[in-house]
């Protein structure tokens, strides 16, 4: 571990050499690629040379103790050790967690996709809400959210809304979100006050970009029409929605969110190309069938991952048996607690894995 530490401090050293150089700094595309994986690095090399210190600080405590007959000073050393061998402990479990292997999609931006399930008007009512949720969320994260595709109800609600996240890392942290969403609460569409549980499906996935899938033109029809609906804001009624149907999967894509028939021509292709993308990577997690295992969030998608219970005011997340009684605030976007207990949880059952592996 501290051989690759020591390289990693190295490179970094080296990175930040090369940067500083006219001919490096002159050029845009290699300024920052190496600008990118200096930020790759730097926590680890930060983390590391703070536990470097914690060493040093250790070893100076203990040659005081081996050398000094001053009780006083001895006193004072013992704490420093004590102190040091904390820091020392805590700065390893951070390293471990920042050599664990990255998931290659982590810094990429995400398009998300909301589907009422069983439960009606309610469930679509309940998909809407969730869709706000996650808005709310990314808007305290300083991310951009835009609507690709969208189905709603007369009544406020979302049969189904496809939309985009973009921000630093927001597939490292959304990706938790994947599975079956449940509600319990006495529906606004019923008058006999009775709690109904209704459920929404929500698939996190990595957007794609034009390099990671090749679609052929002969497999694809696309359609142009007036856009249909409701009205609001998933419907500009112009003559400028487009459908893609790709003939070898099946999927159908349907954007009218936008006013121009190029603009929700390339909304399209893009969330086809992310839902294709999408297929590939699940594909490679069914067969690492032990790496599935291991990971939090990102397997079945058929999996109940979380009940909100309105009645009493409780959020559960049945991954990790966590239960919080903040739902107002869940609902209006602070997910963070939710979020890094499940990352925690994820990083602890890798490291798990590691130590059975090593």
């Amino acid at each position: 571990m501290f051989e690759n530490l020591e390289n990693l401090r190295m490179r970094y050293d080296e990175i930040m050499h090369l940067v500083s150089q006219p001919e490096i700094a002159g050029d845009g595309a290699a300024f920052q690629k190496l600008m990118k994986e200096a930020n790759g690095i730097k926590p680890l090399v930060d983390t590391y040379a703070a536990f470097k210190e914690a060493v040093s600080e250790k070893e100076d405590a203990l040659a005081i103790l081996n050398e000094e007959k001053d009780e006083e000073l001895r006193e004072l050393a013992k704490e420093e050790q004590s102190e040091a061998e904390k820091k020392i402990e805590k700065l390893r479990h951070e390293l471990m967690i920042l050599l664990l292997p990255k998931d290659p999609n982590d810094d990429r931006n995400v398009i998300m996709e909301i589907r009422a399930g069983v439960g009606g008007d309610e469930a679509a009512l309940f998909a809407a809400d969730l869709y706000r949720m996650y808005t709310h969320f990314a808007e305290s994260k300083g991310w951009h959210t835009e609507i690709i595709e969208c189905e709603e109800t007369g009544i406020g609600g979302m049969k189904q809304v496809n939309f985009s996240v973009s921000g630093q890392g927001a597939y490292s942290i959304l990706k938790y979100e994947s599975g079956v969403h449940r509600v319990q609460r006495v529906p606004v569409t019923e008058s006999g006050g009775r709690i109904h549980t209704s459920t929404a499906t929500v698939a996190v996935m990595p957007e794609a970009e034009e390099v990671d899938v090749e679609i052929n033109e002969k497999d694809i029809r696309i359609d142009v029409m007036r856009a249909s609906g409701n009205g609001g804001q998933c419907v500009n009624t112009t003559d400028s929605a487009v459908r893609l149907t790709h003939y070898p999967t099946g999927i159908v894509i349907y954007s009218q969110t936008e006013k121009s028939q190029l603009q929700n021509k390339n909304k399209a292709f893009e969330l086809l190309r992310t839902k294709l993308y999408d297929l590939k990577l699940q594909e490679q997690q069914a067969r690492a069938k032990d790496e599935r295992l291991s990971q939090i969030g990102t397997g079945d998608r058929s999996e109940k991952i979380r009940t909100y219970n309105f009645p009493q005011g409780r959020v559960t997340d049945h991954r990790i048996g966590l239960t919080i009684y903040r739902l107002d605030d869940v609902m209006n976007g602070d997910l963070n607690e939710i979020l890094e207990a499940l990352i925690a949880a994820d990083q602890a059952k890798k490291l798990e894995k590691l130590n059975e592996a090593g």
